[in-house]
């Protein structure tokens, strides 16, 4: 069974950086197309990047420039650097696969960005 686990959020000033990892576990993970999403307080968890397999990148228009997704499948992790964060970026951040799948969610990273 595959398991994403996220980390290295936290409580960031506006214009500061971030990098989130998300750690899978089993060999779906190479094979795969992964994303970032963010649920943001009292909205709907939304996608943020893209990687491919190979890696063929995408974001959302509101990201663009600030952010980055990389992978590296010989950790099965992939990354997102966050950078120039703005308070509106607040929010509980996930990988799951892309598209997503219902099964992989994990618990989400907190990330808190102060004005």
């Amino acid at each position: 069974q595959v398991q994403l686990v996220e980390s290295g959020g936290g409580l960031v000033q506006a214009g500061g950086s971030l990098r989130l990892s998300c750690a899978a576990s089993g060999s779906i993970f190479r094979i795969k197309a992964m994303g970032w999403y963010r649920q943001a307080p009292g909205k709907q968890r939304e996608f943020i990047a893209r990687i491919g397999s190979p890696e063929n990148t995408g974001y959302v228009d509101s990201v663009k420039g600030r952010f980055t997704i990389s992978r590296d499948n010989a950790k099965n992790t992939v990354y997102l650097q966050m950078n120039s964060l703005k308070p509106e970026d607040t929010g509980v951040y996930y990988c799951n696969l892309w598209p997503v799948s219902e099964a992989y969610w994990g618990l989400g990273t907190q990330v808190t960005v102060s004005s």
